[in-house]
């Protein structure tokens, strides 16, 4: 059975769109940090690939790195969540287990090794 749609891992503007809404940022006020309009910004989140230099555009006003767009996925997202509960009972005692820093600090880790590699690749070409 195929789909039409690509997994969100491979859909490049179903991720902005989604840490675009992560941050808080509306399609409104994106936009208008675009110089595009909202119509605009609704195309780019429903595109499966965005030119480069548009993607460096929006990394830009979204506050993260090119890489970080095009690598981002839910799982990091879904476990911060995972870690809290309904605290409704007045029992505060559960909270995230890991320093959410910690978890930046990782990713972008990961993010120069990635780089790394990249540039020795070059090099040996």
């Amino acid at each position: 059975m195929e789909t039409s749609a690509k997994p969100l891992n491979q859909h490049i503007g179903r991720k902005i769109s989604r840490i675009r809404e992560l941050r808080g940022i509306k399609q409104e006020a994106f936009a208008t940090e675009l110089g595009i309009s909202q119509q605009t910004v609704s195309r780019i989140e429903q595109s499966e690939e965005i030119e480069e230099d548009v993607l460096e555009k929006i990394a830009k006003v979204l506050g993260v790195s090119v890489e970080a767009v095009k690598n981002f996925t839910e799982d990091a997202v879904f476990n911060y969540f995972n870690n809290f509960h309904d605290s409704s009972s007045g029992d505060f005692r559960h909270h995230c287990t890991f320093n959410p820093i910690d978890k930046v600090v990782e990713l972008y880790e990961r993010l120069l090794a990635s780089e790394r590699e990249k540039i020795e690749l070059l090099k040996g070409k």
